[in-house]
Protein backbone atom coordinates (compact mmCIF):
# COMPACT_ATOMS: atom_id res chain seq x y z
CA UNK A 1 0.00 0.00 0.00
CA UNK A 2 1.55 3.33 -0.63
CA UNK A 3 1.62 6.27 1.75
CA UNK A 4 -0.63 8.44 0.23
CA UNK A 5 -3.73 6.20 0.33
CA UNK A 6 -2.88 6.12 4.02
CA UNK A 7 -5.50 7.52 6.22
CA UNK A 8 -4.27 9.56 9.15
CA UNK A 9 -5.22 6.63 11.59
CA UNK A 10 -2.91 4.19 9.46
CA UNK A 11 0.15 6.81 9.59
CA UNK A 12 -0.15 6.99 13.17
CA UNK A 13 -0.25 3.32 13.28
CA UNK A 14 2.90 2.40 11.27
CA UNK A 15 4.95 5.16 13.25
CA UNK A 16 3.60 3.23 16.44
CA UNK A 17 4.70 -0.34 14.89
CA UNK A 18 8.29 1.47 14.44
CA UNK A 19 8.71 2.11 18.19
CA UNK A 20 11.43 -0.39 19.63
CA UNK A 21 10.97 -2.68 21.90
CA UNK A 22 11.75 -1.18 25.97
CA UNK A 23 10.90 2.33 24.13
CA UNK A 24 7.83 4.76 24.40
CA UNK A 25 7.12 7.79 22.64
CA UNK A 26 4.61 9.90 22.89
CA UNK A 27 1.20 10.65 21.15
CA UNK A 28 2.49 14.53 20.45
CA UNK A 29 5.82 13.44 18.95
CA UNK A 30 3.70 11.52 16.81
CA UNK A 31 1.43 13.71 15.66
CA UNK A 32 4.38 16.62 15.01
CA UNK A 33 6.31 13.66 13.10
CA UNK A 34 3.46 13.29 10.91
CA UNK A 35 3.36 16.77 9.94
CA UNK A 36 0.30 17.52 12.09
CA UNK A 37 1.54 18.78 15.80
CA UNK A 38 -1.68 19.71 16.96
CA UNK A 39 -3.20 16.82 16.98
CA UNK A 40 -1.74 14.44 19.47
CA UNK A 41 -5.56 13.86 20.59
CA UNK A 42 -6.50 12.61 17.61
CA UNK A 43 -3.33 10.06 17.61
CA UNK A 44 -4.94 8.87 21.12
CA UNK A 45 -8.16 8.32 19.22
CA UNK A 46 -6.12 6.18 16.72
CA UNK A 47 -4.51 3.89 19.11
CA UNK A 48 -7.92 3.58 21.04
CA UNK A 49 -9.14 1.82 18.29
CA UNK A 50 -5.70 -0.10 17.32
CA UNK A 51 -6.95 -3.61 18.70
CA UNK A 52 -6.08 -6.27 16.26
CA UNK A 53 -4.14 -4.42 14.37
CA UNK A 54 -1.01 -5.71 15.82
CA UNK A 55 0.17 -1.96 16.71
CA UNK A 56 2.03 -1.99 19.97
CA UNK A 57 -0.02 0.94 21.47
CA UNK A 58 1.21 0.40 24.81
CA UNK A 59 4.38 2.08 24.08
CA UNK A 60 2.49 5.44 23.30
CA UNK A 61 1.93 7.73 26.19
CA UNK A 62 1.10 11.49 26.75
CA UNK A 63 4.14 13.86 27.05
CA UNK A 64 5.13 13.21 30.79
CA UNK A 65 5.16 9.57 30.50
CA UNK A 66 1.47 9.12 31.93
CA UNK A 67 -0.42 6.11 30.66
CA UNK A 68 -3.85 7.78 29.71
CA UNK A 69 -4.62 5.03 27.07
CA UNK A 70 -4.95 2.67 29.89
CA UNK A 71 -8.41 2.45 30.17
CA UNK A 72 -7.95 1.00 26.13
CA UNK A 73 -6.19 -2.20 27.24
CA UNK A 74 -8.58 -5.36 28.16
CA UNK A 75 -7.28 -6.46 31.95
CA UNK A 76 -6.91 -3.69 34.38
CA UNK A 77 -3.15 -3.26 34.68
CA UNK A 78 -2.31 -4.58 31.00
CA UNK A 79 -0.50 -1.59 30.05
CA UNK A 80 1.77 -1.25 32.78
CA UNK A 81 2.10 -4.94 32.86
CA UNK A 82 3.25 -5.39 28.88
CA UNK A 83 5.54 -2.14 28.93
CA UNK A 84 6.97 -4.13 32.42
CA UNK A 85 7.75 -6.59 30.72
CA UNK A 86 9.75 -4.22 28.24
CA UNK A 87 12.03 -3.44 31.43
CA UNK A 88 10.21 0.22 31.59
CA UNK A 89 9.57 0.95 35.31
CA UNK A 90 6.33 2.25 35.95
CA UNK A 91 4.98 3.92 39.58
CA UNK A 92 1.56 5.11 39.96
CA UNK A 93 0.68 5.24 36.30
CA UNK A 94 3.87 7.12 35.17
CA UNK A 95 6.94 5.95 33.38
CA UNK A 96 9.95 6.51 35.38
CA UNK A 97 13.09 7.59 33.97
CA UNK A 98 11.15 8.92 30.44
CA UNK A 99 14.21 10.29 29.07
CA UNK A 100 16.03 7.33 29.36
CA UNK A 101 13.19 5.39 27.68
CA UNK A 102 11.55 7.96 25.36
CA UNK A 103 11.71 7.44 21.79
CA UNK A 104 10.99 10.13 19.11
CA UNK A 105 10.71 9.76 15.46
CA UNK A 106 11.74 12.87 14.14
CA UNK A 107 15.14 12.26 15.18
CA UNK A 108 15.12 8.55 15.38
CA UNK A 109 13.81 8.16 11.52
Amino acid sequence: MKQETLNFFDKVYEVAKLVPYGRVTSYGAIATYLGAARSARMVGYAMNGSGGKNVPAHRVVNRKGLLTGKHHFDGTNLMQQLLESEGIVVIDNQIQDLDKVYWDPLKEL
